[in-house]
């Protein structure tokens, strides 16, 4: 149920309630909380995905049996994590990440979380880097959580190499309040919804700056 308030945009979570239900759901776990604390500790941005977030994204992972995954964005490996622990033993992650600071943190990180040998961190921009993942594809996920200009062109790569049936998640969809602005983010951000649902049947989840989720299409009989 939800009320006219919370369609308009109010929400009714605080930090307490936000506390309480981290800690009913999303219970102490030494490799997560290594990488979710990892940011503050290598001086790097804390821009990593929520708790819950991270949770949900490995549960819709695990629901499509999503077995190759590429992330675009790794930071410290935080929702790294939740993908390889989603794709299992047998399955492997490509993250794709432009800093080699960070790059060289989340493959601590992920030794850290025992799923290294699951995952490869790509350095390197996005948009140049994806091109060479291709040869293994096509994907059962992508995730996507990067440089805001480039999403709508993450998102059109994404849809050339996912398999029918695959999900797309992208983070920060609301572009920090700054959506419907006129900046070039803002602009590739909404060519990025407009994109996505030209491909995929879509969903925008409220999350605290919006998780685009879509499963593509099969192609045209």
């Amino acid at each position: 149920m939800a009320d006219i308030d919370s369609r308009g945009g109010r929400t009714y979570f605080d930090k307490l309630i936000l506390e309480w239900v981290d800690g009913v759901h999303h219970p102490h776990d030494a490799g997560l909380e290594y990488a979710f604390a990892a940011p503050g500790i290598h001086g790097m941005p804390a821009i990593q995905v929520g708790r819950a977030e991270g949770a949900l994204i490995a549960m819709l992972l695990r629901l499509a049996n999503a077995k190759k995954v590429v992330e675009v964005g790794t930071l410290a490996g935080y929702s790294t994590i939740h993908l390889a622990r989603a794709v299992g033993p047998e399955g492997h992650v490509w993250s794709v990440e432009y800093d080699t600071k960070h790059a060289g943190v989340a493959r601590d990180v992920l030794r850290s979380a025992g799923v290294d040998d699951r995952v490869t961190v790509v350095e390197g921009a996005g948009v140049e880097m994806l091109p060479t993942l291709e040869e293994h594809g096509p994907f059962d996920a992508v995730f996507i959580d990067a440089d805001k200009v480039n999403y709508d062109r993450y998102g059109r790569w994404a849809a050339r190499n996912l398999r029918p049936g695959g999900l797309l998640i992208g983070d920060n969809v609301f572009l920090f309040g700054r959506l419907l602005e006129d900046g070039d983010d803002a602009v590739a951000m909404r060519r990025f919804h407009e994109d996505a649902r030209e491909q995929f049947d879509t969903a925008c989840v409220t999350t605290p700056d919006g998780l685009l989720v879509g499963v593509k299409r099969p192609p045209p009989a």
